[in-house]
């Protein structure tokens, strides 16, 4: 009897024992409360306001001798790059959740969240909202179970890092008005004139003439927009892969990236586009731009891609029903990338940026590598290139290839 006494003290004492261990297990988290303001709040807000400093350089696009750079999730900054050397942000329109920028004459198109917003910029100092059409790109996925409320626009994050008893955790982790990520997650929060306007590769929509092409998720959706302060949508494609990416427009051809291929549309018929072929590789990010008989698409891993290639694919296109591979190339971790002539720029993001000869698509040789610069999208024009980098937005001069010349830098300055 004594022995089962002494037992049940034992395993009470156990039980006590664990019990107290397991209050003290903790970790740290990092809490997203969202800020909101009313959708006519926000519409009356879009405009030129006065220029703000850089802090979070996303996609751009050049147009006249203005560049518009995206401030990721928060709007655009007007850049007047009348000078390359010495580049002026002039001012900086918000736009919450904005990540794509496109412009057609005086016309400024903007993504906001799901929506489409159109912008006159025929003074771009003074710029203002024109109208909005609802649901064209895709709803944006916060995970942890996060839902925002509808009714409003979600136009900052307030981010609290706390730490939490792993209980405390699974209770809060229940609330749907605010994220709680751990603290090794991710924010929720990422000389010439161009007259026809450049998009740099990782854009999602795109402006060839009257129309205006824009990729969400799973379809490719069509604009007349001959009255540019008027888009009117005139097709609608699914297109047969998930997580589309990138839009890159060349001749009457359309480069869609998705996660798991490329997929091309001829737009000879720009009001119905029709699928004209695919290429399709293992499940990687995947911008891509075209020239002439090859396409080149970049591949890199990362969280929401699920992939695991870093690589450059040269793709014989000549065959447009049957794209085959020419040749891959081992990369670090490449985002965007331009050509012009027989050069090759890859951003190949924490590896800096990379110039090819590309003369030979089958023999890409690298001629210049720039390091200690995290890259990510790049235009290059008329002996000009742009590239937009973790720290900021850098201008080189290659009229004299190999030689790379910075002409200026816009540095980030984050809080």
């Amino acid at each position: 009897m004594r022995s089962i006494k002494s037992f049940l003290i034992i395993f009470l004492a156990a039980l006590l024992f664990q019990s107290c261990l397991k209050d003290k297990i903790t970790q740290t988290y990092s809490i997203f409360t969202p800020v909101y303001k009313s959708k006519s709040e926000v519409y009356a807000n879009i405009k030129s306001n006065s220029a703000q400093q850089i802090q979070s350089p996303g996609k751009l696009f050049l147009y006249g001798n203005y560049i518009f750079l995206n401030e990721i999730d928060k709007g655009v900054h007007i850049i007047d790059n009348t000078n390359p050397s010495a580049p002026v942000v002039k001012a900086f329109i918000e736009i919450p959740g904005n990540l794509d920028i496109a412009v057609k004459g005086n016309t400024l198109y903007a993504d906001l969240f799901t929506d489409l917003v159109v912008i006159d910029i025929t003074n771009p100092l003074a710029a203002r909202f024109e109208k909005f059409i609802p649901f064209v790109f895709s709803v944006r996925n916060y995970g942890n179970g996060f839902t925002g409320d509808s009714t409003r626009i979600i136009v900052n994050w307030i981010k609290k890092d706390t730490t939490l008893n792993v209980d405390s955790y699974y209770k809060n982790n229940g609330r749907y008005d605010m994220m709680i990520l751990s603290s090794s997650g991710t924010s929720p929060i990422r000389s010439g004139v161009a007259t026809q306007g450049i998009a740099g590769s990782m854009a999602r929509f795109s402006i060839v003439n009257d129309f205006m092409y824009c990729v969400n998720n799973s379809q490719l959706r069509s604009f007349n927009i001959s009255n540019p302060l008027n888009p009117n949508q005139v097709a609608i494609n699914n297109i047969s892969s998930w997580m589309i990416e990138t839009i890159y427009p060349f001749k009457d051809k359309l480069f869609i990236g998705s996660n798991n291929g490329m997929f091309i549309y001829n737009i000879t018929n720009p009001a119905t586009p029709v699928l004209a072929g695919q290429f399709n590789h293992a499940r990687a990010c995947d911008p891509v731009i075209a020239d002439g008989d090859y396409a080149y698409v970049t591949l890199h891993d990362g969280t929401q891609c699920s992939g695991f290639s870093n690589q450059l694919d040269v793709i014989n296109i000549s065959n447009l029903s049957v794209p085959s591979l020419t040749r891959t190339y081992s990369l670090t971790h490449p985002h965007g990338l331009s050509k012009d002539g027989n050069l090759l720029f890859v951003c190949d993001g924490r590896d800096g940026l990379k110039m090819y000869d590309a003369s030979n698509p089958g023999n890409l040789i690298l001629k210049k590598h720039i390091t200690g610069l995290e890259t990510y999208d790049a235009i290059a024009w008329n002996n000009n290139l742009w590239v937009v980098a973790k720290d900021g937005l850098y201008q080189y001069d290659y009229s004299n290839p190999p030689n790379l010349i910075q002409r200026s830098k816009i540095s980030v300055n984050r809080k």
